[in-house]
């Protein structure tokens, strides 16, 4: 289950966001008319994905994904707008690190097929996080390993070197 927050300054463009993803039922959505009130819930609650207005009284849209970013840097973010304000867009793609830019009025379909891209963009970037973590977890235990057959080498010269067969059988020399 996918937890989104979306907030926008006007009932009836939240309202409208709701109706519009309601047949969803794998994300669960909580809506917002306060980017203020909206950012204390990203404090004390994970979500996988913030949408916000990108003009609102207050705390705007790109203020409140930037702040959120802090709180929550993996989960993805969208700006959803009814201006298209070159230079505002480039700096909420800059600063908040947005995912996408929606225009107002949006299509259904579209709005849909951007925040599924936004969930497996999300999930890709958690996935990559974890793999390079497990890289790192291995590559220290190699690096310990290493440094204890080391050891066991300099102590016992010749113990780490292992005389097989061609059948697969290791091979002892009395010496």
């Amino acid at each position: 289950m996918y937890r989104i927050l979306i907030v926008d300054d006007e009932e009836n463009i939240v309202n409208s966001l709701k109706r519009s993803l309601r047949k969803i039922s794998e994300w669960e959505i909580e809506t917002f008319t306060s980017g203020t009130e909206a950012l204390r819930r990203a404090e004390g609650c994970t979500f996988d994905l913030f949408i916000s207005d990108f003009r609102m009284p207050g705390l705007n849209g790109v203020e409140f994904l930037s702040q959120v970013k802090k709180i929550q840097p993996n989960a993805a973010r969208i700006i959803l707008s009814g201006y298209t304000d070159l230079e505002a867009l480039v700096g909420a793609i800059n600063e908040a690190e947005i995912f996408r830019f929606i225009n107002k009025p949006w299509n259904d379909y579209e709005f849909i097929l951007t925040i599924e891209q936004a969930l497996k963009y999300k999930d890709m970037l958690t996935e990559n996080l974890y793999l390079a973590n497990q890289v790192r977890e291995q590559s220290e235990k190699l690096s310990e390993n290493e440094q204890l057959l080391s050891r066991l080498e300099q102590q016992s010269p010749g113990i780490t070197k292992v005389n097989w067969s061609d059948d697969g059988s290791i091979i002892l020399e009395d010496d």
